[in-house]
């Protein structure tokens, strides 16, 4: 049950900054609600992941996932630059959480 915790915290930490991206700065009132509340059920359900899975190991798996999957709507949504450079970066958190999991913690 922890590990689908986690994974609505990240989708909600996805939706939340997404919807702070399209708040303009917290002007639009419904997205901002949103912004407020994907953020809030986020890391009510990281802090429900927490009790059983390791702190690296969740804390790396909800921000690369996060990052990675909210960097991708930066690209096609927001048509956001890319560039090899952010690619290989993207590509080195990956590879760091990966690490993390392999390090030996048991799950």
């Amino acid at each position: 049950m922890e590990w689908i915790y986690l994974i609505l915290a990240i989708l909600f930490e996805i939706a939340g900054t997404t919807l702070m991206k399209v708040s303009y700065g917290f002007t639009k009132i419904l997205p901002t609600i949103g912004t407020f509340l994907g953020y809030i059920i986020c890391f009510i359900c990281l802090s429900m992941a927490l009790k059983k899975i390791d702190i690296s190991v969740a804390y790396a798996i909800w921000s690369a996932a996060g990052l990675v999957i909210l960097s991708t709507i930066g690209i096609f949504v927001f048509k956001e630059s890319i560039s090899v450079l952010k690619v290989v970066s993207l590509a080195f958190i990956v590879l760091g959480v990966i690490g993390l999991n392999l390090s030996g913690v048991s799950h």
